[in-house]
């Protein structure tokens, strides 16, 4: 039989065991909160924002209670905005800024704030609580990638929930007594400390005010820009066209490629190149090693497997710190913002006749673990980083803006032509989970398959949002192997549990530490009270870039042929190994060949020359 309240006079059906907060939700009536976050069923009822006026059936007297931890009862009258409510939503909100640092300019959420748009919508009057910051509470940016301003934290708890049931690390907790509670590291007092962040940023996403968000280098990207003896190179990941458009109010997953080249030529940078063609180099070196790797179990002799992608700077993070006896399964291959900055720095000086000094990498990324990449040892030479600095989607739009741009006002403009910039359909498919599985099965099939393309093309176990998906792929002569993909880091904890357990059996793993991977990473734009919406519309995106493109398989990638013809060899040749690869054994560990810079030198040469010729 349905049950039936009563909300602000209008008749609602609810379930048994629904809250008020729920019911409301579903028939469209707004009750304002800060710490309710449905997605992730996260209701702990801290804010107190949330608050209505319950009258029980037959009862002339109304209670005050909060509607995110109030189960419905049958009859009841609830008020979601009258005198009394949104007088007590008032006062709610007066103690909420009375602790709260206001120095809303400076904040990273300014015109993106949830806090701002609940005092709102309850009216929020003249606060004659007055804040007191006595006791300042910590700002931590030692982090490469977060910050953490606890001056900020309303103590809502999303973050702290966010990193465990979806993450299932617990890095974050909420710490202190009173006023000075805040948002904290689990076991550590600074960021840096920590044995079990993994800077993937999902905490970013949820967080309602500017109390976590990545640490901004648009500053350092505009000296760049404006330095008169600095040359720019821009890199764009897969992710990042089908995202950035949000921030400017365009559809959910539109292709804003093309505007974006412009906007970044118009404010000043000197290149605009891809990621896309690095993620089809990291495919060539990737699908390589894993062939090398099954061949050698064929001849019974000794073979990590299974292998797993090491793409993912946050997976490569939590590898080191939660489960490093598996760290010798890692794929060698660097992720494509390295492979590109590796390549940009040893090949590109010559080309564009310009002292690698003067030359300066930028990443655009939908991630803020890439920012921590980027600084990695093992990723640098003698000379200085492959990679100078790293944006956020959230970062670009925000450079954007400071510079007067606005996507909606951009023409269409290509890249910049022969200049790592083309790609197939496989480079763009890598920002999403499934990705990085379809597109080395694509190239690893036509390599077992005397240069024979895998029919269909699309590869459709490796497709969509499940959470781990499992296939197989005939590799002629090494047989059928085992394929597995799995995103967000709780549930790739779930399957190690159970490899480890002899449960399951594979071959090749793909691992994403974002929910979705990077279509939805921590340096994506965000969506009010609600936590990663578009996924699946970013995701059908770089599907459709994928379909139209008129190369589908990364070895058939005319630019990436003619980088191993004319410079590398080979994938996986002693050049593309030193220049392409790299050994995750500790974040302190430096591992460079005594005569990389010979390597260099040649390498330059010989890519300059045979170009030239051409």
């Amino acid at each position: 039989m349905e049950k039936f309240a009563w909300f602000n006079g209008q008749k609602v059906p609810f379930k048994e065991g629904q809250t008020i907060l729920q019911v409301a939700k579903s028939a469209d009536i707004f009750i304002p909160t800060l710490c309710a976050f449905m997605p992730l069923n996260h209701t702990p009822g801290t804010c107190r924002m949330c608050l209505v006026e319950v009258f029980d059936e037959g009862s002339e007297e109304g209670k005050i209670v909060t509607a995110c931890t109030t189960p419905v009862r049958e009859g009841q009258r609830i008020f979601t905005r009258n005198e009394r409510v949104r007088r007590m939503q008032q006062l709610q909100m007066q103690l909420l800024f009375a602790d709260h640092d206001q120095d809303c300019m400076s904040c990273p959420r300014h015109g993106n704030c949830e806090l701002q748009d609940v005092a709102l919508f309850i009216g929020m009057p003249n606060n004659s609580i007055r804040p007191n910051f006595t006791a300042k509470r910590p700002y931590d940016d030692s982090s490469l990638g977060i910050v953490r301003d606890v001056n900020k934290c309303i103590r809502c708890g999303r973050c702290v929930e966010v990193c465990r049931q979806v993450q299932g690390i617990g890095a974050l907790t909420i710490d202190n007594f009173g006023t000075l509670a805040g948002v904290a590291m689990t076991g550590a007092k600074r960021w840096a400390d920590s044995t079990k962040c993994v800077q993937c940023g999902q905490c970013t996403l949820v967080c309602p005010t500017g109390a976590l968000s990545e640490k901004d280098e648009t500053d350092r990207v505009l000296n760049m820009i404006d330095d008169p003896e600095t040359v720019t190179i821009v890199q764009m990941a897969p992710a990042v066209r089908v995202t950035l458009g949000e921030e400017f109010g365009l559809n959910a997953g539109e292709n804003v490629e093309p505007l974006i080249v412009y906007a970044l030529k118009h404010i000043g940078m000197d290149y605009v190149m891809d990621t896309n063609f690095a993620a089809d180099v990291v495919i060539m070196e990737e699908g390589t090693e894993l062939l090398q790797r099954l061949k050698a179990r064929k001849e019974k002799k000794e073979a990590a497997l299974p292998m797993f992608t090491s793409c993912c700077p946050g997976w490569i993070n939590y590898v080191e710190k939660h489960v490093p006896m598996i760290m010798e399964y890692l794929s060698t291959t660097r992720s494509p913002q390295a492979v590109f900055g590796a390549l940009a720095k040893a090949l590109l000086p010559r080309k564009l006749n310009i002292p690698r000094e003067k030359l300066r990498v930028i990443s655009i990324m939908p991630c803020t673990a890439k920012k921590g990449e980027a600084q990695r040892p093992t990723l640098a030479r003698e000379e200085g980083p492959d990679v100078d600095a790293v944006l956020t989607v959230r970062e670009l739009a925000k450079l954007l803006r400071r510079c007067g741009m606005h996507l909606k006002n951009c023409k269409p403009m290509a890249h910049d032509q022969n200049l790592f910039t083309e790609y197939s359909g496989a480079g763009a498919i890598f920002g999403t989970t499934g990705g990085v599985m379809e597109a080395a099965v694509r190239t690893v099939y036509a390599l077992t398959h005397d240069g024979v393309s895998m029919a269909p093309l699309v590869f459709e176990p490796a497709r969509g949002l499940d959470g781990v998906k499992e296939a197989q792929a005939d590799l002629g002569e090494l047989g059928i192997v085992r394929l597995a993909i799995v995103h967000g880091l709780a549930r790739t904890q779930a399957l190690l549990d159970k490899m480890s357990a002899g449960e399951v059996v594979y071959d090749f793993v793909e691992v994403m530490a974002c929910p979705g991977g990077c279509i939805a990473g921590g340096g994506t734009p965000r969506k009010k009270n609600n936590y990663q919406p578009y996924a699946l519309k970013r995701q059908e995106a770089l599907y459709k870039i994928d379909n139209e493109a008129s190369i589908r398989e990364s070895h058939k990638n005319p630019e990436i042929t003619a980088l191993y013809r004319d410079c590398l060899g080979e994938p996986g040749s002693h050049l593309a190994h030193e220049l392409l690869h790299c050994e995750y054994r500790s974040k302190k560990a430096e591992r460079q060949p005594s005569d990389i810079r010979k390597l260099w030198q040649a390498l330059s040469a010989r890519y300059t020359d045979t170009t030239k010729k051409r």
